[in-house]
């Protein structure tokens, strides 16, 4: 498979995953309406990692949401794939769907990513555990390419 296949696969793998979650097509689940129970809620963050076919990022952030509840996060990120460089996420967003509340968005996702840059970083995630889905999206710095699966952990910061 040449170069240019695999990056094109790659980018069609990501845009259905991140499509995906943000339609809740692979949680099973249906988009929320006012009165459904279901909170939105909202993260900012920021990552940084490296990656040489196993991918680790650590970061922080804060989720917010629009029943009041708000919280400090730190966020962990491990993973595999075809990966590789060093990448720093400034001011990255995320939005969850198919939340009840702020302690169901605490736990484990798994993660498909896609990622490049060299100088200029971009990264793009889908990510669900259960009913819970979030993505993220976010700039930043670095020199890195690739695609990657793994786990995705939001705890409550200390």
């Amino acid at each position: 498979m040449k170069v240019a296949s695999l990056a094109a696969s790659v980018g069609v793998c990501a845009f259905a995953l991140i499509v995906g979650a943000q339609t809740g097509l692979w949680a099973g689940q249906e988009k929320e309406t006012s009165g459904s129970g279901l909170v939105e809620c909202k993260m900012t963050y920021s990552l940084s990692g490296w990656s040489a076919f196993y991918k680790t990022a650590s970061g922080h952030g804060t989720i917010t949401c629009n029943n009041g509840q708000q919280a400090r996060v730190k966020i962990r990120a491990k993973g595999g794939g075809i990966t590789f460089g060093k990448t720093e996420i400034i001011s990255g967003t995320g939005e969850f769907t198919g939340a009840r509340s702020l302690s169901e968005l605490y736990g484990s996702y798994a993660q498909a990513e896609a990622h490049a840059g060299a100088g200029k970083s971009v990264d793009a995630q889908a990510l669900t555990k259960g009913t819970v889905s979030l993505t993220l999206a976010g700039k930043g710095r670095g020199i890195d390419i690739g695609f990657a699966f793994g786990k995705f952990t939001i705890q409550r910061a200390k």
